[in-house]
């Protein structure tokens, strides 16, 4: 088989086989996450690892946990993180409860950036906010139920969390393990669950949905699917934000409606 036969072969077996849906995914994407595999399991060629991949259980499982979109941080892009604290305000001023989802939450540092914006802001009732954190990874699951970070040679935690001035008071520092550990004033409201957002039902009674950055990774003829079921998920009014560097489909431009385009927060019309 040529180089594409075989990449082809082996993008219809983890659909079919395996349950990954890669026809919703940018072939680039497919082909980084499919390439460090390979290297990791020293195969030669798609044809190799495509062989290894069929008699080897552990080896597909390692596969579809390498598949989960992870890169996160503390407050990532801080200037969104001020839209926001906005939007949070509006809804704590308008809503009895609010209820927030965190989409492909990774390892769980964007739910606990929410919780933690939460508790900081005096104008937000923090007991009346629950956040649900949803990724398709149960790996990435486990690290966040755990709330435990560390530093390492491209992550400065201290540096993420510093949009906060006062962190210290929702996470515990070990600075001899230079490990920073989520309070659980800060994972109480928070609780998560395994969640298919490509072939996953819809949510319901959300007043905000955050998914960013996953997007980027989507073919544009899924992306319209995805967003109708995040529709579907909110309130009418509910809010939407997602990545700096993603937009709406233009079949949606009806479905919500931009409040603040600069920091690509939605309302859901």
């Amino acid at each position: 088989m040529t180089g594409d036969n075989s990449f082809s072969t082996l993008l219809e077996y983890m659909e079919d086989e395996l349950g990954f849906a890669t026809s919703h995914y940018n072939d680039s994407y497919l082909d980084r996450r499919i390439t460090a595999r390979l290297r990791r399991t020293k195969c030669d060629d798609y044809d190799e690892y495509f062989e290894l991949l069929r008699s080897d259980s552990a080896e597909q499982q390692a596969l579809l946990d390498s598949m989960s979109i992870n890169v996160t941080g503390f407050f990532r892009n801080p200037d969104v993180w001020d839209g926001i604290r906005d939007v949070l305000r509006t809804l704590s001023e308008t809503e009895r409860r609010v209820k927030i989802w965190s989409a492909a939450c990774a390892d769980g540092r964007e739910p606990y950036s929410l919780s933690m914006l939460v508790h900081d802001d005096p104008r937000i009732d923090a007991s009346s906010v629950q956040i649900l954190a949803t990724d398709i990874s149960e790996d990435a699951l486990e690290i966040a139920r755990e709330g435990v970070y560390q530093d390492s040679r491209t992550t400065d935690l201290e540096d993420e969390l510093e949009f906060l001035p006062n962190f210290r008071e929702y996470v515990d520092h070990d600075t001899n393990e230079n490990t920073f550990r989520v309070r659980d004033t800060v994972k109480k409201p928070v609780s998560f669950e395994r969640h298919d957002l490509i072939s996953g039902d819809p949510k319901s009674g959300f007043n905000l949905v955050t998914c960013r950055n996953l997007f980027i990774y989507i073919d544009t003829e899924y992306k319209r699917s995805m967003l109708e079921t995040i529709a579907d998920s909110l309130h009418r009014d509910g809010y939407l934000v997602i990545g700096k560097s993603e937009t709406l489909p233009p079949a949606l431009k009806s479905t919500f409606d931009a409040t603040d385009n600069r920091h690509r927060i939605y309302r859901r019309a």
